[in-house]
């Protein structure tokens, strides 16, 4: 037992002695590291002021980017569901023409994928002429035209960089609003956009419901000639006043698709560049890089 203990007594004092000796060896190694940065902290205060000096110019000398916005509500049709609800009483009359007489389509969905669709983004920039201004380091201004010996940028190009870095569109899943967003260097072009784009989105598909509508309504009249049966006669009937119900809708809503809530207006305050970030980064970065320089270049010497 006494053997025991003192090899007991002896594996503890040894325990102590190897913690004792991490402990100084720790302390001997922080020591260290402190006396080199010490030493070098001229270096360190010189790379980290550069650093944060050309951060600081970025920040001053960024383009500044704004955001405008617009809340929209879906603006949702009380006939949809009636004329779904007739539709399915000629659901064989309509597939043998080929026509899909539903009246349960989403709008809105439809509304946002026609907003990001190539097409339609493709229309605005050509009809306001944006190509000059969306790429305007290529564009001379004094003589109207594109510069020597670059690659005139194209609609494509255009559809690309307004898809990724301008027009920003989002849902709430909950509310069903959508907000939708211009992000530019020139606040009032911002807001502009923003609202001519609600207002063609509306237009185009109201014309569009409008162009169905009619189209519907002379398939349905010709269907009315080829048959007898006073049933079909008289679901034929109900989808035409339903289809020119939704007509005169499409006539007479200016919101059709979107009704704005909250309309955009010209934007004071820059989204982009967030400088006091940039700054923070710049310090941060500048201090960390010469810190690890210095302990790289000591143990390649070493």
């Amino acid at each position: 037992m006494t053997k025991i203990e003192e090899q007991d007594g002896r594996k503890v004092l040894l325990t102590d002695t190897i913690q004792s000796e991490i402990g100084t060896t720790s302390q001997s190694q922080l020591q260290l590291s402190l006396n080199i940065i010490k030493s070098s902290r001229k270096f360190i205060i010189l790379m980290t002021t550069i650093s944060t000096l050309l951060a600081i110019l970025i920040a001053l000398y960024s383009t500044p980017i704004y955001r405008s916005e617009v809340l929209l509500a879906p603006t949702n049709s009380k006939n949809s569901n009636k004329f779904g609800l007739f539709a399915s009483q000629l659901s064989g009359i309509s597939s043998l023409a080929g026509l899909n007489l539903s009246g349960g389509n989403n709008k809105t969905t439809e509304a946002i994928a026609v907003l990001k669709s190539r097409g339609f983004t493709s229309e605005f920039i050509g009809d306001l002429n944006l190509l000059p201004i969306l790429f305007s380091k290529k564009w001379d201004y004094r003589n109207k035209k594109w510069l020597d010996n670059i690659e005139i940028p194209t609609l494509w190009d255009a559809y690309r960089l307004f898809n990724k870095k301008v027009r920003k569109i989002k849902r709430d899943t909950k509310t069903g609003f959508i907000i939708l967003a211009i992000e530019w260097k020139d606040p009032k072009l911002a807001a502009e956009w923003v609202m001519r784009l609600v207002n063609r989105i509306n237009k185009k598909l109201a014309q569009e419901a409008i162009d169905k509508a009619d189209k519907t309504i002379k398939y349905l009249e010709s269907e009315l000639d080829k048959t007898s049966i006073i049933e079909v006669k008289t679901a034929i009937f109900k989808l035409i006043e339903v289809q020119t119900k939704n007509k005169m809708l499409a006539n007479t809503q200016k919101e059709y698709v979107f009704h704005v809530l909250d309309p955009a207006v010209i934007p004071e305050d820059r989204i982009k560049p967030k400088r006091i970030l940039i700054v923070m980064v710049g310090f941060f970065l500048g201090l960390s890089l010469s810190v690890f320089f210095i302990f790289l270049r000591r143990s390649l010497q070493y």
